[in-house]
């Protein structure tokens, strides 16, 4: 090598590791969160935010109002108390509170900044932070303020736990000493955090991906056995869809308690074992925690355009939850059966439920399922009045029923539902990176189908009643008021395998009960 080539391949190098280290800087977090908890039953967290060269003399920090997956505006800002800022040279700071949840903070230009604050954390709920003396569940919409118009910057936290809680679970990439770092505020508010005594399940492998499950409190209860369900279940869901998006999950069983949020890597789940101890309470666990775990595919990446980018200052309505939530509870019942968790007739069970909790109220008369979808932020998310209102969790797994065997009929059961939350995931998610339109969502079955699907999507927008018995027929099934009431007194539905069948229905019906 000549002297003229040594210096430009040394000069070429200085460059590349200039803008390596210049590259690196610019990724480096601008704003790192050191969050305590030195007693803990005060239910109180202590945070320090320290941001670094803010450029101008104004700083608004603000709280989100929701948590994505929890459709409701929650008051996180009210918990906010004890609230100081400092410059560099540690002098204090004045601000003001322009909003319920926005504190303005006026500061020399150019310096770096420390926040300091403490968050209330007393209500035991899954979008809620928690805090007492023996674990901490750390729900980060509730907990960590961010600064307006930033949501996009990198950000590092460290957690100080008490002496004694030796684990850390959360979907977070550890960087350190209980150190993590998320890319941007949308990853660090979509990993929650619990932390104290807890204990793990048997980790598993699905296509070489680790699934880890940890909890607190969970009980007695055979935990190799629940290990192994799990591993069916996340089978059966990554090989109808094809792809595993994730370099690790975790299930966060967060103590018994309503509730489970789901997140890109990660769930947290309200989680007993005295639910394991019979047939039935296993099988509504098992289903509970699918239908948390399909939600990494079907919300996460396959979703409505509304749910992402977020803002997280207020609703971000969609008519389109009766596809997020009401199709995932159709998935949750399909992958529990799949992985051969439960029969048949249980599976024929849980529809024929769905349908009569709805029908058996005048609610389906006068609200639609896109109604019901846009309607949960003021209602809730089962709906309110059931005579004024239904929930997508009940019709909507119903007409993804009737949409399956629609879309089987008309391929002449080359096709189902699965093509269509295959195309979703592979067109919206993987190409175009984006969300669907209800146009597009209707396209897509369409075009699978083969057909027009004006029926059924009459369902969704109108309050057209469903004709259950043809749809069903499509897969030898029949329906039919169920002479046995229900507790309430009400009457139900039945539905029951037709005794008379053509090819075509027998295959249908076979292949979608996993006969």
């Amino acid at each position: 090598m000549n002297f003229t080539k040594l210096i430009i391949l040394s000069l070429s190098v200085l460059m590349a590791v200039g803008a390596a280290a210049q590259q690196k800087a610019a990724q480096a977090p601008r704003v790192h969160y050191t969050l305590s908890m030195d007693s803990p039953s005060s239910h109180k967290f202590h945070i320090a935010l320290h941001y670094s060269g803010p450029a101008s003399p104004t700083l608004d920090l603000k709280m989100p109002a929701w948590m994505p997956g929890y459709y409701q505006l929650l008051d996180y800002a009210k918990n906010v108390s004890d609230f100081h800022a400092t410059d560099n040279t540690g002098h204090e700071l004045s601000w003001v509170k322009p909003t319920h949840n926005t504190w303005r903070i006026e500061h020399p230009a150019g310096s770096s900044l420390t926040i300091t604050y403490d968050i209330l954390a007393q209500k035991a709920f899954v979008a809620q932070p928690w805090l007492d003396s023996s674990h901490a569940y750390i729900a980060p919409t509730g907990v960590f303020l961010y600064p307006d118009g930033q949501l996009q910057i990198p950000v590092a936290l460290t957690i100080h736990p008490p002496s004694g809680w030796t684990r850390i679970a959360t979907g977070l990439p550890h960087t350190g000493q209980n150190t993590y770092q998320a890319s941007d505020f949308d990853i660090l508010y979509d990993c929650p955090i619990l932390v104290g005594a807890l204990e793990d399940l048997p980790a598993f492998k699905v296509r070489g991906i680790p699934h880890y499950f940890t909890g607190y409190n969970m009980g007695e209860f055979d935990k190799q056995q629940l290990s192994n369900d799990l591993n069916k279940i996340v089978s059966q869901a990554v090989s109808f869809i094809g792809d595993i998006p994730y370099k690790d999950y975790t299930f966060l069983a967060i103590g018994d308690g309503p509730g489970g949020i789901e997140h890109l890597n990660s769930t947290t789940i309200g989680f007993s074992g005295a639910s394991m101890k019979s047939s039935e309470g296993r099988q509504r666990m098992l289903c509970f925690i699918a239908h948390e775990y399909f939600h990494h595919y079907n919300v996460k990446r396959i979703r409505p355009i509304t749910l992402g980018p977020f803002d997280y200052q207020q609703a971000n309505k969609t008519d389109q939850l009766w596809v997020s939530e009401g199709l995932t509870v159709y998935y949750e019942y399909m992958l529990v059966r799949r992985a051969g968790l439960m029969t048949g007739d249980d599976l024929l069970h849980h529809f024929q439920s769905d349908i009569a909790s709805y029908e058996k109220h005048s609610g389906h008369l006068y609200q639609t399922l896109a109604q019901a979808s846009e309607d949960t932020w003021s209602e809730g998310p089962f709906g309110g009045n059931p005579d004024s209102s239904i929930s997508y969790y009940q019709k909507g797994p119903a007409i993804g029923l009737l949409l399956d065997f629609a879309i089987r009929h008309h391929t002449t059961n080359k096709k189902s539902l699965d093509d269509v939350m295959r195309t979703l995931y592979h067109v919206y998610y993987q190409q175009k990176k984006r969300g669907f339109t209800g146009p597009e969502f209707r396209k897509v079955c369409e075009t699978i189908a083969g057909t027009d699907l004006s029926e059924i999507f009459d369902y969704v927008y109108t309050v057209k009643e469903p004709d259950y018995a043809k749809y069903l027929t499509y897969g030898g099934l029949g329906i039919d008021q169920d002479p046995q009431s229900s507790k309430d007194g009400k009457p139900g539905f039945r539905i029951y395998p037709l005794q008379q069948v053509d090819a075509l229905q027998a295959s249908i019906r076979k292949d979608w009960l996993k006969e």
